[in-house]
C-alpha cells in the first residue's frame, strides 16, 4: 500500500485536478477555481482560505449560485447558504489484485461511450441518481458502459484526476438490469485502463451506500480517510 504518499494529491483532489489534469476545464481567480459550467459544480479553495479566496469564489461563480465544495475543509463566511452536507468516505485501490485479468474478463461487452452517448447517458443519470453528471461531465475523462440489445444500461467513468490518480465514479445501472454484475464490470475495467497508466484509481461513497461500499471493498479497493461533502449558495 501507498496512502501515506497519495495525501499531497488526495486530501485536495479538485484543486489539484483544476490545477493540472484538467486545466483546460477550469476558471481560475487568485486562489479559487471551479469548473467550465455544464462540466462539474465542484469548486476549490485551500484548506486555509482567507475572505479573499472565498470572494474571488464568489466572483467566479456569480450571486446566489451553488459552489460544491466537495471535501474542501475550509469553512466559508456566514453569508454563504449551507446546500449539503453528507458524511462519505475516499476509498483507495490496493494493488492487491491483477489488473490484467481483471480486464480480460471486464472487456466483453464493455464499450467506450463517445460524444453521441450522452443522452442515453443523461438518461440513464436521471433514472439511477449516482451522483452530479452534467451535459459536459464526459469530458473529464473515459466513461465505459454496457448495453442491452443496443440499450445502454450501465456505465461509469473517470471525474476528477489530481496527479498520479483517478477517480472512478457515475456508476450506475438501469433499475431491470441489476444484479448481473454490470457495476463490477465496468470499475474492472476502469481499474486495468488507469493502472495501465501508471496511476492509482480511486473514488468516493456516502457513508450511507453500504452496498456500494461494500462492492468497492470486493473489487480491491480500501477506506483511505473520511470524509464530509459540503455544497453553499454564493451571497
Amino acid at each position: 500500500m501507498r496512502v501515506d504518499s497519495d495525501a499531497v494529491a488526495l486530501d485536495d483532489p479538485v484543486g489539484a485536478s483544476l490545477r493540472g489534469h484538467h486545466a483546460h476545464l477550469a476558471r481560475r481567480l487568485g486562489r479559487a477555481a471551479t469548473y467550465l459550467p455544464g462540466v462539474a459544480t465542484f469548486s476549490a479553495v485551500p484548506a486555509d482560505a482567507d475572505a479573499t479566496a472565498w470572494a474571488d469564489l464568489a466572483r467566479l461563480l456569480g450571486p446566489g449560485q451553488f459552489a460544491d465544495m466537495f471535501s474542501c475543509p475550509a469553512t466559508p463566511p456566514e453569508d454563504w447558504e449551507p446546500v449539503f452536507s453528507l458524511e462519505g468516505r475516499r476509498l483507495i485501490w490496493s494493488g492487491s489484485t491483477s489488473p490484467s485479468s481483471r480486464a480480460a474478463e471486464a472487456d466483453s461487452g464493455v464499450v467506450e461511450l463517445d460524444e453521441g452517448s450522452m443522452p442515453e447517458m443523461l438518461d440513464l443519470v436521471e433514472r439511477t441518481q449516482p451522483g452530479p453528471f452534467w451535459p459536459r461531465t464526459n469530458e473529464l475523462g473515459t466513461y465505459l458502459g454496457i448495453r442491452d440489445n443496443g440499450t445502454l444500461v450501465a456505465m461509469a467513468g473517470e471525474r476528477l484526476h489530481p496527479p498520479g490518480h483517478t477517480e472512478i465514479s457515475a456508476v450506475c445501472t438501469a433499475p431491470e438490469a441489476r444484479g448481473r454484475g454490470h457495476a463490477a464490470r465496468l470499475i474492472s475495467a476502469l481499474v486495468a485502463r488507469i493502472v495501465a497508466r501508471d496511476e492509482r484509481p480511486f473514488l468516493h461513497a456516502v457513508e450511507t451506500n453500504t452496498g456500494a461500499i461494500a462492492l468497492y471493498e470486493r473489487l480491491g479497493f480500501e477506506t483511505r480517510t473520511h470524509v464530509t461533502f459540503r455544497g453553499y449558495r454564493t451571497p
